[in-house]
Order: C-alpha cells, then structure tokens, then sequence
C-alpha cells in the first residue's frame, strides 16, 4: 500500500506523522470516509465539499485546493490499483507543542489512505441487524457540533463501547431531549405505512452522502421520504427499519431493543433501496483510471 502523506506517497510501513501532531493529541483535525466502486470514486465531490465546511467549522486551513484534493484521491487509488474500494482521508492540525493552542500548528497535514472495510458481517446484510439503543447521548450542537465529522469520535466510540457489552454491533444514539439522532456510524431510517423517515439533521445525525442519497432514489421512486423527530416508540413500531453509511452502504435492522421489526426480515421497500444503491455505484463516480 502507497499511502499519500502531504504531496509524497509513502510505503505502508514508513507512513509515520509526529507525535506531537495535534490530530493525535487532542483529535483536532477531520475526515472523510469514500467509497469507491468498479474502478470510479463515488460521490468525491460530496465528499470533499463536507470536509471543507468541517475545517471551515473548526478553522483549519486545508493547504490543498478543492480540485487538488480531489485529484489527490483519485490519484491515491490509482497508485495503489484500487477498483472497489474505501479510502480514508485526514487532515490535521498538524505539529504543534503540548499546549492546547491550535495557533502553534503551522503546517496542516492531508493523509489519504486507500484500501478495504468491512464493517459487519456479510449475513447481517441478508438477514438484517439487531441493535440496541444506548445511554450515551450525541454530542450538543452547543458543545461539538455532530455536522463536524471531526477526528474527535470518542463520544460514538462509548457508545459503541456499549453495543459491543451488549452483543450487538450497532447503537441508537438518543440526542439530549430523547429523540433519535443517529446510530454510532450510520444514519437511521424507517418506514411506516409507505413513507420513509430519518431524523432531521437538527436532531444530531450527520450529514451523510449516503442518506441524501437514500433520499434522492426514495423520490425518484414514488417512495414518500422525508425527516421526523423519532422516538424509540416510531423505531419500535416501523415496518421496516435500515442504516446507512458510507462503509456500512445499506443495512436492514430487524430487531431493535428487544422487539422484531415488521417481519424480522429485511423489507421489500429496504431490498428496493439497496438494488437502486448498489445499481448507482456501478455507473456513478470520478474515473480512477483513463
């Protein structure tokens, strides 16, 4: 593996940053997961447009333009033959000292790296998931921003943490006043009476590419779609119930806390959704290869 660290392509085992890189001490910086699929990066743009307003967010200068970047990624895959892949891209602070002053970082540094994920087991896919909801709450507006995807993730890391003591492999993250934010790295849809529903944005689920996705080919095939305040009482009583994500893709869930959803068997309006998905990646993305 060729590993892009500030302009120079890096064997795996020589891909080093100081440990005085404020990403590493404090988690100051932000990243973007991509997915690429038969042989084009899948909604770079996107992708690359949300880590902008993150650094724009938290005042990190990216010492690389927009379509450098871009370039950069593609170039990554390239190098390192990726056709279906993940790539996962860093930029942080960069060296500082042991104080918490982000002004002592000159010089940002941009990591991308290009391989595999596999996030679940390939039979939650076929059979559907089970997940928990946990005590751990998402991060304030107020306090850290849940838009910012900030290199920061110790708050879906506790939760996590608590899925994983709980058998499952996913968590419900609640926001502060009980409602529905988003799982630990997905977001959260269910289905109702033919109308599909994720929480609002407001409520703290990220921005996620693959939820506007979902969105887009729910209206594109007369699926009603649109966000809502939902509660655990709204999960348990669904149709039908899938997260989304850029590793995870589309995953049906069919028990939550304890109750079966629907059937206990991935839907037929969740099967739909992954069929347009996975028929999108094939023909959708940035050309790795003339």
């Amino acid at each position: 593996m060729k590993v892009y660290i500030n302009g120079k392509y890096r064997d795996e085992a020589d891909a080093k940053i100081s440990v005085f890189d404020h990403g590493l001490l404090y988690g100051d910086g932000i990243f973007e997961g991509i997915r690429a699929y038969n042989g084009r990066v899948f909604k770079l743009k996107e992708h690359i447009d949300r880590l902008f307003c993150s650094a724009k967010a938290i005042l990190l200068q990216i010492p690389i333009s927009h379509s450098d970047l871009m370039r950069a990624v593609v170039d990554t895959c390239r190098h390192n033959e990726v056709h279906d892949g993940y790539v996962r891209l860093v930029v942080t602070r960069g060296v500082g000292t042991l104080g918490l002053n982000p002004n002592r970082c000159q010089d940002p540094s941009v990591i991308i790296i290009a391989g595999k994920i596999q996030l679940y087991p390939a039979e939650l896919y076929q059979k559907g998931m089970e997940i928990v909801t946990v005590p751990t709450v998402r991060n304030l507006h107020s306090a850290l921003n849940p838009a910012i995807k900030s290199l920061n993730y110790l708050n879906n890391i506790l939760a996590k943490i608590e899925a994983n003591n709980a058998g499952c492999e996913e968590a419900i993250m609640l926001n502060s006043e009980g409602f529905v934010a988003e799982c630990t790295g997905d977001n959260l849809f269910i289905i109702k009476e033919n109308q599909l529903l994720t929480p609002p944005l407001t409520a703290g689920a990220l921005y996620g590419i693959t939820r506007r996705v979902v969105l887009d080919l729910a209206n594109e095939s007369g699926l009603k779609a649109g966000e809502a305040n939902l509660t655990r009482y709204d999960l348990f009583n669904a149709d039908e119930c899938f997260l989304t994500g850029t590793g995870a893709e589309l995953v049906p869930v069919v028990r939550i806390d304890g109750r079966l959803i629907g059937t206990g068997r991935p839907g037929p309006a969740t099967l739909r959704l992954v069929e347009q998905y996975r028929a999108l990646t094939k023909m959708s993305g940035e050309p790795i290869y003339d």
